[in-house]
C-alpha cells in the first residue's frame, strides 16, 4: 500500500505492553511481507491468533488442464459460468500458470458458516455485479460494481452480499500486487502525474470487534489445496492496527485515463504490477486528436505476454460482438488487433465508452476444462 494508516486502539510504542481494562495483555501480531523486508502491519488482538482446535486437509483445487500449451487466440463467455451458493465452490479457475490463477465466480450466498484465507496469493476481486461488505480483522469494506477489491495474502475474510446476482473476476497473484513504480515518488506517494490518487483508495473501517470464544471455521487455500482449520476464538477480534499492509478498494470508475494526439500503448492504462504480470483498466476516454489519428489500436505481436481481456461494459470499438463478462486470450507469438471494419469505424470518432480489465502475463497460460465449457467456437477466425 502507498501510505500508512491506523484504526482503533493501539499502544504508544510497538512491541510494548498493551493492557486491557481487566489487566490482561492484548496480543500483538506482526503481519509482514517478504520476510521482514517489505510492508507490514501490527494488529492488536483480544486473543492470541494461534489458538487452533483442529486442522485437517479438505479438498484439492479443481483446475484440470484442458490445453497445456496454447497457441491460439480464444474467447470465452464468462457469464455462462453457472451461479453456485457457496463462495469457494463458485470459484472456477479458467487460466493459470505458476504465477497466477484467473478465476470466475458467481456466488449467490454470503459466507455465513466459515471464513476464508488465501495463504499463498494476493487476491484482486473485481466486482462486476453485486454489492455488499468484505469483513476482516482490519474492519469492513463496502464494495460495489467496478471495485478492485485487493486482499493481501494471509488475510482472513468473509464476503457478505446484498443480493444473489453476483459476478466476480478474480486474479490470484503469487507475488505481491503493487501500483506501478513509475506512478510513485521516492517517498512512496502517488505522483501528480499518476492516473490515480491516494484519495481514490478506500480502506477498511474498524468500527467494532468481536470478543467471542467458541469454534470458528476457516478455510485456508495453499496453492492447489484447501485446508480446514477450527480456531477457539472469532478471527475478527482486533481492537486496533496500524501499518501499510491491509485490504483496500480501488474503483475502475476512479481511474483517470491518459490520452494523446496519437494512439497510446496499453501501459498508460496500467493499474497494478508484479514480477510476473501487469494489470490494466480500460475506461471511457477521449480518442486521439491528431487530425489523421486512427483511434483503433494497431495490430501487434505481444511477443513476451499472454494477453487476457475481461470485458465489463460499453462498446469496445476494436472488437465485434463483445458481451459483458466475455474474456479474450491472445497468446504471445500470435499477432492480434482490430477485427474487420473496426479501424474504419473508429476514424472520426471522438470518444469511447468502454470498460475492461486486462491481465498481461510474462509466462504462457494454461487453460482448464472449465474454460473449455464456455469457449466461443472459432474465435481465432474472426479476423477473416
Amino acid at each position: 500500500m502507498p501510505y500508512y494508516h491506523k484504526q482503533g486502539n493501539i499502544p504508544h510504542k510497538r512491541h510494548t505492553q498493551f493492557t486491557k481494562p481487566n489487566g490482561d495483555l492484548y496480543t500483538e501480531e506482526l503481519v509482514s511481507s517478504e520476510g521482514f523486508s517489505s510492508i507490514y502491519s501490527l494488529i492488536y488482538h483480544e486473543f492470541p491468533p494461534t489458538r487452533v482446535i483442529k486442522a485437517e486437509s479438505a479438498a484439492k483445487v479443481d483446475k484440470k488442464t484442458w490445453v497445456a500449451e496454447n497457441m491460439q487466440n480464444r474467447a470465452f463467455k464468462g457469464f455462462m459460468v453457472k451461479p453456485e451458493k457457496d463462495y469457494i465452490n463458485s470459484r472456477k479457475v479458467m487460466l493459470f500458470n505458476d504465477n497466477i490463477e484467473i478465476i470466475l465466480a458467481a456466488p449467490t450466498q454470503s459466507m455465513e458458516e466459515y471464513f476464508f484465507k488465501n495463504a499463498m496469493a494476493d487476491e484482486m476481486i473485481f466486482i462486476h455485479r453485486g454489492t455488499g461488505v468484505m469483513k476482516s480483522v482490519y474492519g469492513n469494506l463496502q464494495f460495489k460494481p467496478g471495485d478492485h477489491l485487493v486482499i493481501p495474502k494471509g488475510t482472513v475474510y468473509q464476503l457478505h452480499f446484498d443480493t444473489n446476482d453476483n459476478r466476480l473476476f478474480i486474479v490470484e497473484s503469487f507475488s505481491p500486487l503493487r501500483f506501478p513504480k513509475r506512478y510513485v515518488n521516492i517517498s512512496g506517494q502517488l505522483l501528480e502525474s499518476a492516473p490515480l490518487y491516494e484519495r481514490d483508495i478506500k480502506i477498511p473501517q474498524l468500527e467494532t470487534h468481536t470478543n467471542e470464544n467458541g469454534e470458528f471455521h476457516i478455510m485456508i487455500k495453499r496453492k492447489d489445496s484447501y485446508f480446514s482449520y477450527t480456531y477457539a476464538n472469532h478471527p475478527f477480534d482486533a481492537v486496533g492496527w496500524d501499518g501499510y499492509l491491509y485490504p483496500y478498494i480501488f474503483s475502475i470508475y476512479d481511474f483517470e485515463p491518459i490520452t494523446g494526439r496519437i494512439h497510446q500503448p496499453p501501459p498508460v492504462h496500467q493499474t497494478f504490477e508484479t514480477d510476473a504480470f501487469v494489470m490494466c483498466a480500460f475506461v471511457p476516454r477521449l480518442y486521439d486528436y491528431h487530425p489523421k489519428a486512427i483511434p483503433a489500436p494497431y495490430s501487434h505481436s505481444n511477443i513476451d505476454s499472454d494477453e487476457v481481456l475481461y470485458y465489463v461494459d460499453g462498446d469496445f470499438m476494436s472488437r465485434n460482438h463483445v458481451e459483458k463478462g466475455q474474456i479474450t486470450l491472445h497468446p504471445m507469438g500470435i499477432p492480434h488487433g482490430p477485427q474487420p471494419g473496426a479501424v474504419e469505424r473508429s476514424i472520426g470518432k471522438k470518444e469511447t465508452n468502454e470498460y475492461a480489465v486486462m491481465v498481461d502475463t510474462f509466462q504462457p497460460l494454461k487453460l482448464t476444462k472449465y474454460a473449455a465449457g464456455i469457449e466461443v467456437p472459432d474465435y481465432y477466425k474472426s479476423w477473416l
